[in-house]
């Protein structure tokens, strides 16, 4: 059986260098709260503020810094702040939706003219999981997640690295559909 942990990625934020620098200060380092699934990757102690036409969340930040700052948020988070949020793959912000960040502990305030997202579906694996599991890298596969409310999700997109940690990374609306609460997996079926 081609099984693989299933987990609810909430709403967050990856932020540039110059970004960070905006919002808290030249040279500010985020403060690393607590490991995740990938490895390198951590939840900040920080949260900011994402101001859309229609009303704000809050939402943490994950680090490191990466090149370009992007705000990761539900289709049902977008529509209720009003901003645009394509659905696509981590990285891909070209033409996405516009933000303001705003640090609610200081008032520092930053314009994201793009970079608002709603995530695809994915699935990390290592290249021996991979293999293992018969996919490839930037293969779309469906997965059935058996819970209370059995759900088929397709368009799944397989990221294989030897950097990830096999893991499928579903938003909180999806999660909620499906019932995949604590620990849940879900099973590859092309």
């Amino acid at each position: 059986m081609k099984q693989v942990l299933v987990e609810t990625s909430a709403r967050h934020i990856h932020l540039s260098r110059e970004a960070v620098d905006v919002l808290f200060g030249e040279g500010y380092q985020l403060t690393n709260k607590k490991e995740l699934s990938q490895p390198g990757q951590f939840a900040c102690a920080e949260k900011l503020l994402v101001v859309g036409p229609k009303g704000t969340l809050k939402a943490s930040i994950l680090g490191p810094t990466r090149n370009a700052s992007q705000v990761e948020i539900s289709l049902t988070d977008a529509r209720s702040i009003g901003v645009v949020a394509p659905i696509r793959e981590s990285g891909d912000i070209k033409g996405s939706g516009a933000c303001k960040l705003v640090n609610p502990d200081t008032g520092a305030e930053l314009e994201l003219t793009e970079g608002v997202i709603a995530a695809k579906r994915h699935i990390h694996l290592t290249p021996e999981a991979a293999e293992a599991m018969g996919v490839s890298d930037k293969e779309i596969v469906s997965v059935k997640i058996n819970s209370e409310r059995t759900a088929i999700l397709g368009d799944v997109v397989v990221r294989v690295s030897p950097s990830f940690a096999p893991a499928m990374h579903i938003d909180t609306d999806e999660a909620n559909a499906a019932c995949a609460f604590g620990v849940c997996y879900g099973e590859i079926v092309k």
